[in-house]
């Protein structure tokens, strides 16, 4: 059985981290550059960092951040934001990263993910997915950094994006975004029931017991955080341990 990943978000915004509840109210969390290397010393499996603007700005992710970052970790690093064309996985490949995730750009022209997995291959692909479970109890997509529903479902969409090549599915509940109260298990439990690729659990993380939860109940195959990473609430080698006790696969 593959280990399950524990994996840091930079959200990142005019070059700063940020971190919100429910995608709005930012605040403040560090240099990106810097977080990246202590994640990468304190053993974190892989890095993820999102321009979380770049789409709504209509803009490119800022190359020269990513190269920055990528200089100073030694683990797997994947990159989304404003990737709209091949060109914008080329050159985000050449500047460091190692996977890209597209979430907007996707819904918007689904063949972005044939192009990616067909030229680069399904590793390099990940399909993120923001999406809200509304009040009929249905789980929607949404673009734009969760601005913008789009009136497709979440366990269609992920299925859509996996028969197209992609080779792991990035789902951030925006309800539990920022709430700290636990990952949306129920879904990822039915997203891992559906699909064949991983699925990496974000949105929700406020204790340790949340990514044992997210592994156990929710079947997820990697766990994302940020907040309780970034203001030092949780530490990487110590949430290891823990989940290692809990005897769940990981890396230590």
């Amino acid at each position: 059985m593959l280990a399950k990943r524990i994996i840091p978000c930079l959200d990142v915004k005019n070059g700063f981290t940020v971190k919100g509840t429910n995608f709005v109210n930012l605040k403040l969390a560090g240099d990106p550059v810097e977080l990246g290397r202590i994640y990468s010393q304190q053993g974190a499996d892989e890095l993820v960092f999102l321009d979380i603007t770049a789409s709504h700005d209509g803009r490119k992710t800022f190359t020269e951040m990513v190269e920055r970052v990528a200089r100073e970790i030694n683990i797997p690093f994947t990159v989304g934001g404003g990737i709209n064309e091949i060109a914008d996985v080329e050159r985000l490949l050449e500047a460091g990263a190692d996977k890209v995730s597209i979430n907007s750009a996707a819904i918007k022209n689904p063949k972005l993910i044939d192009e990616v997995a067909s030229y680069y291959g399904s590793q390099v692909c990940v399909v993120a997915i923001d999406a809200r479970q509304e009040t009929d109890g249905k789980w929607q997509c949404y673009i734009n950094g969760g601005r913008i529903p789009v009136g497709r479902g979440l366990e269609e969409w992920a299925y859509e994006a996996q028969e197209r090549g992609a080779g792991e599915i990035l789902f951030t509940s925006m309800n539990h975004d920022g709430v700290k109260e636990g990952f949306a298990n129920e879904a990822l439990r039915a997203l891992s029931d559906k699909l064949s690729i991983p699925i990496i659990a974000s949105g929700g993380a406020g204790a340790m017991e949340h990514f044992r939860d997210a592994f156990r109940m929710g079947h997820a195959d990697a766990a994302l955080a940020a907040s309780v990473f970034h203001f030092g609430e949780i530490g990487i080698p110590e949430l290891k341990q823990y989940l290692r006790q809990e005897n769940i696969n990981i890396r230590l």
